[in-house]
């Protein structure tokens, strides 16, 4: 009986010590930068891990006064692919402490 309270306590450790790691991994991501661009780069913008805009850089050929549209599709492609790049970095370094845990 005595013996299965060892296992307990040594799953104990080696859930903290994982929680430790996935601590430490999520802070590097979050100082980390994404920039994310749009078709041509004619718009560019900056995330930090925390999916935190920090910068939008607009090329002024983006800019037409008669098709704000297009601008606004050029900013939307930018953001989301700098989303879309914390997402798989998230993916990848956290990834391995929360795919094989039950209920995630």
């Amino acid at each position: 009986m005595m013996r299965g309270m060892g296992n307990m306590g040594n799953m104990m450790k080696q859930m903290k010590k994982m929680e430790k790691q996935l601590a430490e991994e999520q802070k590097v991501m979050e100082s980390k930068d994404f920039t994310g661009v749009s078709p041509d780069e004619l718009v560019k913008t900056t995330f930090s891990g925390k999916r935190v805009m920090k910068a939008l850089t607009i090329d002024p050929k983006a800019i037409d006064p008669d098709d704000p549209d297009m601008l606004s599709d050029l900013v939307l492609a930018a953001v989301n692919d700098a989303l879309q790049q914390i997402d798989a970095e998230g993916q990848q370094t956290l990834g391995k402490y929360t795919n094989n845990l039950p209920g995630m």
